[in-house]
């Protein structure tokens, strides 16, 4: 939505629910509603990066607290996706994200089938309000109803049957059925008594009006966008809104809602979340204690990594390369590859896996980097980090070449350098800084 479109339909709002009041007698009702998408199992953002630093559940508990002192009556949704199993320490910051958004008071989260992947038991932990409106069984609500003051909101979650990951195990396992009877009967039910129905899935709305009719549905939650929110359209009476991803961003709609329960004018922000919004202080306790736990695993698998490793480590270390390329060294010295590992000990992040694995050479790799006690020479981005392990490459005189040998510039650094951690990289501009 543009800029021009962002005040007119602000602006249409204000002066819709300001001629409902104006007479003493209520014809629309104001319902502000802050929408949040997938996670993806981050709860914090990273700081790698100006960029990359942004979100977290820290500073969406900021956002939220404040926006309930100014609108006390407020929805809080979630289009679920909370989870990712493709991380250092999946399930231990998977329990968090779940008592953490169980300390935000969230008034419905949609199940998607990300949020299974540690097991039914997980979600059991927290009594978060789950919703999976399509489940086979009664663990979760098939909807929540939200009551506010003069108004109500509906809130349901599909959870699509073609993306489970059961199907492709033989036999019917699939916990979701694809009926779309009940859940199409239950949305016209709460239309017809007064309430706004909203609609959590991981589907297109291309997919999702193939799916159900849409007449139905108030507010549509569709797929999530890649960290950026979609833009709001309105596709007949319904009100289609695309959460991003990351927990990066928090999304904010005030509707006008007729006294027949149709939508009338409505006010769409996207809230960022940069360093400058502060960490929530009453979740100080339970941050605390998540690093506490991931510190402690990390001191675990160093202990048990100390007691398996034998033989000679395949890496070299700095000091090692700088005897024949000390020009390169050189330049290596004054970069902040060097301090690497000093920029997680000014964060406390010294003991996270996810932050590690790119701050030091070789960790979780046979001889790679330990902790500073056992392997301090590999600390840091070194040489090996970007060209592989050179101990034989330096015991040859060069005669043998490094691991990385025929990898190019831009494969070496996207091994950290990703999207996520690194979202402004630019090969051609960063390479000046280490060139060598």
């Amino acid at each position: 939505m543009s800029g021009r479109r962002v005040i007119a339909v602000g602006l249409m709002w204000l002066l819709c629910v300001t001629m409902a009041w104006a007479g003493g007698e209520s014809t629309a009702r104001a319902v502000t509603l802050i929408y949040t998408g997938n996670m993806d199992g981050e709860l914090e953002p990273c700081g790698c990066s100006e960029v990359g630093n942004s979100g977290g559940l820290l500073r969406r508990a900021t956002l939220i607290d404040r926006l309930r002192v100014e609108r006390p009556e407020l929805v809080l949704i979630s289009a679920g996706g909370l989870q990712n199993p493709f991380v250092a320490h999946g399930q231990l910051t998977g329990a968090y994200i779940l008592t953490g958004m169980n300390a935000l008071a969230y008034d419905a989260v949609g199940v998607q089938w990300s949020d299974l992947v540690y097991g039914e038991s997980l979600l059991d932990t927290v009594a978060l309000p789950w919703v999976a409106s399509n489940w086979r069984g009664e663990r979760f609500a098939p909807e929540r109803r939200i009551t506010r003051p003069g108004y109500e909101v509906a809130f349901f979650a599909w959870l699509d049957p073609a993306a489970a990951p059961q199907r492709a195990m033989l036999g019917d396992h699939v916990q979701a059925g694809d009926d779309v009877a009940a859940i199409s009967a239950a949305l016209q039910r709460a239309q017809r008594e007064g309430a706004l129905t909203a609609l959590a899935t991981t589907l297109t709305l291309a997919e999702a009006e193939r799916k159900f009719s849409l007449v139905d549905v108030d507010v549509l939650l569709v797929r999530a966008n890649y960290e950026e929110f979609g833009e709001p359209v309105m596709h007949g009476h319904t009100l289609v809104l695309q959460p991003g991803s990351r927990g990066l961003r928090l999304g904010r709609v005030d509707l006008a809602l007729r006294e027949d329960g149709t939508l009338g004018a409505w006010d769409h922000e996207v809230m960022l979340m940069p360093p400058s919004v502060p960490d929530a202080p009453r979740l100080a306790p339970w941050y605390a204690d998540y690093s506490a736990r991931i510190k402690d695993n990390y001191l675990r698998s160093v202990a048990l990594r100390k007691a398996q490793e034998q033989g000679e480590t395949p890496f070299a270390g700095e000091e090692v390369c700088q005897s024949c390329h000390a020009e390169a060294y050189a330049k290596w010295s004054g970069s902040r590859h060097a301090h690497a590992y000093t920029s997680l000990e000014d964060v406390n992040k010294s003991f996270d896996p996810d932050c590690i694995q790119c701050h030091t050479v070789g960790f979780k790799q046979r001889g790679g980097f330990i902790d500073l006690e056992t392997t301090l020479h590999l600390s840091n981005v070194q040489c090996e980090s970007c060209h592989g392990a050179a101990r034989e490459h330096a015991a040859s005189g060069g005669a043998l070449a490094v691991a990385n040998a025929t990898w190019s510039g831009p494969k070496m650094c996207a091994q950290c350098h990703t999207q996520p951690h690194s979202p402004e990289f630019d090969f051609a501009r960063y390479w000046p800084k280490i060139a060598h």
